[in-house]
């Protein structure tokens, strides 16, 4: 698969991105350098090869689950002009 500079277009104003025709060519090629890539990778045989969650064999180190920090909230929120049930209250900005 193959993009072409309408594709490219496309992308640019859906990401409201503007391009002079120089760099359209410039992203064409880099948009289809990847997909290239992509169907390169698509085609390696990787049957019998079993996932990996990391490419080391490292084990994860557990700890004991314990509460490390104190509760800060009041503290942090005495400055705030309005807080209820532990929420900053603010003001409404958008009408319904």
């Amino acid at each position: 698969m193959s993009l072409t500079l309408s594709d490219v277009e496309k992308i640019a104003r859906l990401s409201r991105l503007s391009l002079d025709e120089t760099e359209k060519n410039t992203v064409l090629g880099e948009l289809n350098g990847i997909l290239d890539m992509v169907a390169q990778m698509q085609s390696v045989n990787t049957d019998g090869v079993e996932p990996m969650t990391h490419p080391h064999e490292v084990a994860l180190r557990l700890r004991e689950d314990q509460i490390t920090e104190t509760d800060h909230a009041a503290e942090y929120q005495a400055c705030a002009p309005e807080v209820r049930n532990r929420l900053y209250i603010v003001p409404q900005v958008i009408e319904e």
